[in-house]
């Protein structure tokens, strides 16, 4: 699929790294809504349709979705940036306030990265399948669906994630729509120095082969590929330097 005039979601789209995949796919000459639940920033690209909306709320999502039907005709891809990195231990002993991982902090991060992908793909699925629109959609998983000590909610979301790009592809398959997630390794990006401890990060980069994080450039890249290959899908690209959890 070439994705220059292509109409394509972005959820999350204002994020650290939906941000550098919107302006991937605008290069590419595509069409882009961005949806995402923080407001548009100042220097957002004038030529993106800015929607505000929480991306777990259906029926946020829906009247967003009508929106850029109205504006674009249909839809050929979603691309599921919208996350959020959270870390902490199941159990920590050392703090005596909260030794238990937060159940709020595990519905959040559930919230955020499993359930606000399954929301918007479902609508978005439903539609192009109404429509007989064949098309892609790529979601964001991560090295931590392996199982990253001190990601327990953060890991039990990137991983359902997986399983769901699986199925989807079973099942929409046959009526075109690919399904393909991204799994990056650590990148350089604000919300990443924001979770992890730079002595964690430093020993990350010493574990990686290629001896360093990420750029977004390079996960976005892999957006690209996913949406282009039309062989592709119920699979997962993993962009982690060669680095093993």
């Amino acid at each position: 699929m070439d994705v220059r005039d292509k109409v394509v979601i972005v959820a999350g789209g204002f994020g650290s790294l939906g941000t550098v995949v919107t302006s991937s796919l605008l290069e590419r000459g595509a069409k882009i809504a961005v949806i995402d639940a923080q407001a548009a920033p100042p220097d957002a690209p004038p030529d993106v349709v800015a929607i505000h909306a929480e991306l777990a709320d259906e029926q946020a999502v829906s009247v967003a979705l009508d929106r850029v039907v109205s504006k674009f005709g249909k839809i050929s891809v979603l691309v599921n940036c919208a996350g959020l990195i959270h870390s902490e231990p199941l159990v920590n002993l050392t703090n005596p306030e909260q030794r238990r991982h937060a159940f709020h902090a595990w519905e959040s991060v559930i919230r955020s990265n499993l359930t606000a992908a399954f929301v918007i793909s479902a609508h978005v699925a439903e539609r192009m399948a109404a429509s007989r629109t064949k098309g892609a959609i790529i979601n964001f998983s991560s090295i931590a669906a392996n199982g990253n000590p001190g990601q327990t909610a953060y890991a039990a979301a990137k991983a359902g994630v997986e399983a769901m790009t699986k199925v989807w592809a079973r099942e929409l398959g046959p009526l075109g729509i690919r399904t393909v997630a991204i799994a990056p390794g650590f990148v350089a990006t604000a919300s990443t120095q924001a979770a992890m401890p730079e002595a964690a990060l430093s020993d990350l980069k010493r574990r990686t082969p290629l001896l360093r994080l990420a750029k977004p450039a390079e996960i976005a890249s892999a957006v690209i590929f996913a949406i282009e290959n039309d062989f592709i899908t119920g699979t997962t690209l993993a962009v982690d330097g060669g680095l093993v959890l």
